[in-house]
């Protein structure tokens, strides 16, 4: 027994759940007190206080079910739902029961319904009134009854319906000592038919709503009679309707909905009314009980709540849902449908056709505000009377995809080959269509870089140094990537476009001279114009640039010499005072800057110290030494650029311990340089002492020699000068490393 209540609460724990409400549940009249009616199973968490079950009330109000009991169970709880000990069930009287259960689990609270159905059991027969009582049936007679006169008739249940009553006696006849028989004698109690029980008509038409509840009082018979009793003769048992045993009156036994039982829209009971003490003595009435249809539900529909997802790109006409809804008061009746938009969303967006809703409109998302949710309700009306609809909620998500690749317009920048780094160039201006609009990030494919493009906003921006004579144009790709425009956040679209960067020259190049300082001594007849050199420059970095200024800036105090471009010409042409009082040494200084279009224009000193020797004759001749000192008497072009830069600190003390340790080794290499550059400079000084000299003494023998002789050219010497060549002295040049031999008289120098 243990094994089998056991074994029926694991069957409830697995197939009671309190959501599945309504219950429906048969019970046999012939059980009593303490029957297990349901077991209930239910799921509540550890850390909600102790949860309840309650009976709330019971239609027709009874004693007979006792409160659900809850107990836990291996982590669930067990409800219990029993008979209490005044259960007398009779499905004669109510044969249907309607019990509200509440559950409470912290603050989660559910109800539902408990039908309980009481079935007939003819094989249980009671005994009722005080006949079946403890004390007993009391009669009283008085003393004067006669012999055979009938004292109590005992009615069982049931038995009254079959029209006769037949008793079985088992009689035993003792006669003498020890002896007896026994036999069995049947008694058959015949109806009499009396006119005295009638009712007052012989049928009855009704009609009631379908929404009764049980036990509800639908009509009340009357017969003609004295101590009447009543009862339904068919349908034996009859399911839905019940009849007072004393007062006749006619009560519903169970819900009487058409939907659920169609059958009974039409019931016909044959009600019987006799005495009783007499139940032989009775009459028949005839009830039809007509139902009728009583709006009570709302249509109902699957599914309750619709959620759909779609995507922007679905074609009109895409089916969305189909609803499919019934009336439970009307299975099979026909349903309206209507559509009912509860946002400010384009209602043209969707349609409803009959059940099925579909895409009407092009779902562009590409609109700020233009999509992305539609909230609307589907309106389901039925035919009945008061009308009684259902709404259904619809939320459609529109999920945005990416349509359109992200585009930019080939650009072109113009930067100045000295800008600074983190120079601003401009900026890639990116479009795409999908939503958000111009969401794109920015980057380089390949490429110099010398350039960055600002992942965000697409400015362009200069890294590196740039030189114009290096490279004057830069191409570069940028790659434009979109995102957030998917569903799919991995989903992304790409352009490019093609940047065309163009540096700008800028004049940062001084001019270099070759050489750079010249000391020169020329022979000039009075009053004549001698071209003295030409002064040679250019730009190693830009050979392009050849175009130069020319300008004598220091030097020329008595203006004798001039600048024809970069010739350098004394003019005698004005007479000044007798020649042996003119100078004989001038140190010019001539400025030689860039005249291109570029600015600022650098400039560079090229120095030219020139000895004019001149003499007076029929017939001239010109000569012209050159002297050129070494290359490390060069003048110096300093361009100071400014540029700020914050190196970090483990750099400086690297940087300061260098360059002590450079200073000590250039202090050590300068030394060394000026002892051999002052015996350098006091040689040529010596040497120029004794050209200067010794040219004055042979131009002296050359006007009484050659009064008459023809001019010569500028490039031959008088015999006189060529005579002194005579090369005593050996050395090597610093600046090339080449050797030469000299003169030590005329400083004439003759290259190996």
């Amino acid at each position: 027994m243990v094994l089998l209540r056991l074994l029926v609460l694991l069957f409830a724990l697995v197939v009671s759940d309190l959501h599945s409400l309504p219950w429906f549940i048969n019970v046999s009249e012939s059980q009593g007190p303490g029957t297990v009616l349901q077991f209930f199973s239910f799921n509540c968490s550890s850390y909600t206080p102790t949860p309840t079950l309650e009976l709330l009330n019971v239609q027709p109000p009874t004693t007979f079910f006792n409160p659900p009991s809850l107990a836990r169970w291996q982590g669930t709880y067990v409800g219990k739902l029993t008979l209490s000990s005044s259960a007398r069930l009779d499905a004669l009287m109510v044969n249907h029961y309607k019990l509200w259960l509440k559950f409470t689990c912290g603050n989660y609270v559910t109800e539902g319904p408990l039908f309980v159905d009481v079935q007939r059991d003819l094989s249980h027969i009671q005994c009722a009134g005080q006949f079946a009582s403890p004390a007993g049936e009391m009669i009283r007679v008085p003393e004067t009854v006669r012999p055979g006169a009938r004292l109590y008739i005992l009615l069982l249940p049931g038995l009254e319906l079959h029209g006769a009553q037949v008793f079985q006696l088992q009689i035993s006849v003792s006669f003498g000592q020890r002896q007896s028989c026994q036999g069995m004698v049947m008694v058959k109690v015949l109806p009499v038919s009396s006119s005295q029980v009638s009712f007052f008509e012989q049928a009855q038409n009704i009609t009631i709503p379908e929404n009764l509840a049980p036990g509800s009082e639908v009509v009340q018979v009357w017969a003609r009679g004295v101590n009447l009793r009543y009862e339904i003769l068919s349908p034996m048992p009859s399911p839905f309707f019940s009849i007072g045993h004393a007062d006749g009156v006619v009560r519903t036994t169970a819900p009487l909905e058409l939907a659920r039982t169609p059958g009974t829209v039409v019931s016909r009971l044959q009600v019987k009314a006799f005495e009783r003490h007499q139940p032989w003595d009775s009459a028949e009435l005839n009830l039809t009980m007509n139902v009728r249809l009583v709006n009570l539900w709302p249509p109902r529909c699957l599914p309750a709540l619709l959620v759909s997802q779609i995507p922007e790109t679905a074609p009109v006409g895409t089916v969305l849902t189909t609803l499919t809804c019934e009336d439970p008061d009307s299975v099979g009746a026909t349903l309206d449908y209507k559509l009912w938009f509860r946002s400010s969303s384009d209602p043209a967006s969707l349609c409803l056709y009959d059940r099925v809703l579909e895409v009407n409109a092009t779902l562009d998302c590409d609109t700020p505000g233009s999509c992305f949710q539609h909230a609307a309700s589907i309106l389901v009306l039925d035919g009945g009377q008061p009308q009684m609809t259902t709404e259904v909620p619809v939320l459609v998500m529109v999920t945005p995809v990416n349509e359109f690749s992200p585009a930019c317009a080939s650009r072109m920048f113009r930067v100045r080959e000295d800008a600074a780094p983190h120079t601003l160039l401009g900026s890639v201006v990116g479009t795409d269509m999908d939503y958000p609009h111009d969401n794109i990030e920015y980057y380089t494919s390949g490429g110099p870089s010398t350039f960055a493009v600002d992942r965000l906003s697409g400015e362009v921006h200069l890294l590196g140094p740039l030189d114009y004579e290096q490279q004057r144009v830069y191409r570069l790709t940028v790659l434009l990537i979109d995102h957030g425009q998917d569903q799919n956040p991995n989903c992304h679209r790409s352009g490019s476009c093609t940047i065309t960067i163009e540096v700008e020259d800028v004049n940062d190049h001084a001019p270099e001279c070759e050489p750079p300082f010249q000391e020169l001594t020329i022979y000039v007849p009075l009053g004549r114009s001698v071209e003295v050199t030409k002064v040679s420059c250019r730009i190693p970095q830009e050979p392009q640039r050849l175009a130069f200024s020319y300008s004598i800036v220091g030097g020329n105090s008595q203006n004798r010499f001039i600048l024809q471009g970069a010739m350098l010409v004394h003019s005698d042409l004005v007479l000044g005072p007798f020649w042996p009082e003119q100078r004989n040494t001038y140190e010019l200084l001539i400025c030689v800057a860039d005249a291109g279009p570029s600015i600022p224009h650098l400039s560079t000193t090229a120095t030219i110290v020139v000895h004019p020797v001149f003499w007076k004759a029929s017939r001239e001749a010109t000569s012209i030494h050159r002297t050129t000192v070494p290359s490390m008497m060069t003048p110096m072009l300093v361009t100071d650029t400014e540029a700020f830069w914050q190196p970090q600190p483990w750099f400086v003390v690297v940087l300061t311990a260098t360059g002590a340790l450079l200073l000590l080794v250039l202090g050590w290499l300068l030394g060394r340089l000026l002892q051999g550059l002052a015996h350098l400079l006091q040689a040529p000084s010596k040497l120029a002492q004794a050209l200067l000299l010794n040219t004055i003494q042979g131009t002296k023998g050359s006007l009484e020699g050659f009064m008459e002789v023809p001019k010569m050219e500028i490039s031959q010497a008088p015999s006189s000068i060529k005579s002194l060549q005579h090369f005593d002295g050996r050395a090597q040049d610093s600046r090339t490393g080449r050797d030469y031999l000299f003169n030590t008289c005329t400083g004439a120098r003759r290259w190996l």
